[in-house]
């Protein structure tokens, strides 16, 4: 993860004023922080969407898209040190980059060597992907989506063109019947009738083609020239490639391959991130300045041969603008109003993306409002729970799971295949619709509420002469009116009480 995000912690704004900015360019700056500071990159805010144009995609998309509800797993030997997944290893001035584990923190080189050694000590041995499915089933996600390999390079898959992985005779777990962790995921995973996808991240900070020992990493871009290098450049390109159709070869059906790390890409964009270090250059510690490099992966080739492999596969090349990006990812961010493509927020369940040491875990009712919000404005949520050194999930996490899965018995059938429907939401009610004219009221109860009101208006909304409205989970009918200001739903008082006690109930009318 950790696209183009930056944290309002990380930079002194008080600095900034004595750089004597303009007034203008400080509250443009301020206006920027606010958006970047909620995880949310400037281009997911805008909204730049290439429709594609296959016709088996297309499909997939819209199948994609009544799904709603989505597990992300972030996974790898940095679960030992319980860190931010991969960043620790990039030499840039972040707080996520920061070194505070192993013994040599303060030495880069010396941290690196250690952290690459962590391969060595990666053994999970409690390793049971059969009760993560079973647990994502129950909770009603109906895809997941798994990091094959981080920026670090590290393989969690038996992968024939490296030996940093987990399948290799140096690390302990290659002995294990289930080493081949990617492949026990998906099949775990698909055996319970969600679909799969491959999280893979395109830069390699392991790879001597994308960091050449030769020369000092700079950032998190490739540390050479790869127009001035063409062949080294060549050799990376073929190695991702050979990667990418590996998994789509030997994993067996792939719904989505899920592509981190958008600064690899033809183009290099000027991105939140690089323009605030542009104009407020040494805000903090002479930050660095983002390159612009070049590094063309030939995209379109690749999904052409990945196709191939997989028919109507999604592709989601996170934060490059162009046809290969099929759904936008909003990171750990909701946004404001429904968005007019497919798209999908990336929440993290508890602690971090990768795994952290005495996580606390969002409740039940947190995560059932969260589901709630997204797919009232059209989107998908993808909960990241992240595994444990020891190939395990906190309790928190299957506690959460539980709780969302005992709400979605009931009311499931207005979150899948449901469509967003204006103004979205008004007051704590969410709406949701479908194709055969059936509406959803979802009313979100508040922690510590104390009462509901007798009467739900739907504002400006006028339903047919003999419509129907249930609750959700009972044979009710509930009685309505047509006022001057849209429809008027009765609560009765006998099940005010019952309903005050749930995380959020839905009325139906159709």
């Amino acid at each position: 993860m950790r696209q183009k995000t930056i944290h309002l912690e990380n930079y002194q704004v008080e600095k900034v004023i004595n750089y004597k900015v303009n007034t203008l360019l400080f509250w443009v700056t301020l206006l920027l922080i606010s958006f970047s500071t909620s995880g949310f990159s400037q281009e997911h805010e805008e909204g730049k969407y290439v429709k594609e144009t296959d016709p088996l995609v297309l499909k997939k998309i819209e199948e994609w898209q009544g799904l709603k509800f989505g597990l992300l797993m972030h996974w790898g030997p940095y679960s030992q040190w319980g860190i931010v997944e991969s960043w620790s290893i990039c030499p840039e001035e972040y707080g996520w980059c920061k070194r505070e584990k192993g013994k040599n923190p303060d030495n880069y080189y010396a941290y690196v060597k250690e952290y690459e050694q962590l391969k060595n000590t990666f053994n999970p041995v409690k390793f049971d992907p059969e009760k993560w499915a079973e647990a994502a089933k129950y909770a009603g996600m109906k895809y997941m989506v798994f990091t094959t390999k981080h920026h670090d390079g590290f393989s969690m898959f038996d992968s024939k063109y490296t030996d940093y992985k987990i399948t290799d005779k140096g690390s302990p777990f290659s002995s294990n019947p289930k080493a081949n962790i990617t492949k026990e995921i998906f099949n775990a995973f698909r055996g319970q009738g969600l679909w799969a996808g491959a999280y893979f991240s395109k830069p390699d900070w392991h790879h001597p083609d994308y960091w050449d020992p030769y020369f000092p990493p700079r950032d998190r871009n490739v540390n050479y020239e790869p127009e001035a290098n063409p062949e080294k450049w060549e050799r990376f390109k073929n190695f991702t490639h050979n990667q990418i159709l590996e998994l789509l070869t030997d994993y067996g059906k792939v719904d989505i391959l899920w592509l981190d790390g958008g600064w690899v890409a033809k183009e290099s964009k000027t991105d939140i991130t690089s323009w605030y270090d542009k104009q407020l250059k040494n805000a903090k510690n002479g930050y660095l300045k983002r390159r612009k490099v070049n590094q063309d992966i030939q995209m379109d080739a690749l999904v052409a041969k990945a196709r191939k492999k997989q028919p109507g596969l999604i592709v989601v090349d996170r934060a490059v603008h162009g046809k290969n990006q099929n759904y936008l990812t909003p990171e750990n961010r909701i946004p404001k109003e429904a968005l007019p493509y497919p798209w999908e927020s990336c929440i993290i369940a508890g602690g971090g993306w990768s795994y952290a040491f005495n996580a606390k875990y969002m409740s039940g009712r947190k995560g059932i409002h969260t589901l709630i919000d997204i797919v009232a404005k059209g989107g998908n949520l993808l909960l990241n729970i992240a595994p444990s050194p020891e190939g395990t999930w906190d309790e928190g996490a299957y506690r959460l799971l539980r709780e969302i899965g005992d709400w979605m018995k009931i009311n499931s059938e207005a979150i899948y295949n449901t469509n967003s429907m204006a103004p979205y939401k008004f007051d704590q009610v969410a709406i949701t619709t479908k194709k055969d004219g059936s509406v959803y009221l979802i009313y979100m109860v508040q922690e510590g509420q104390k009462e509901l009101p007798s009467q739900i208006l739907f504002p400006d909304y006028k339903p047919a002469s003999r419509a129907k409205v249930s609750l959700l989970g009972s044979k009710t009918r509930l009685r309505w009116k047509q006022t001057e200001k849209g429809m008027s739903i009765s609560i009765p008082k006998y099940l005010q009480k019952r309903l005050l006690n749930t995380e959020a109930f839905v009325l139906k009318i159709k």
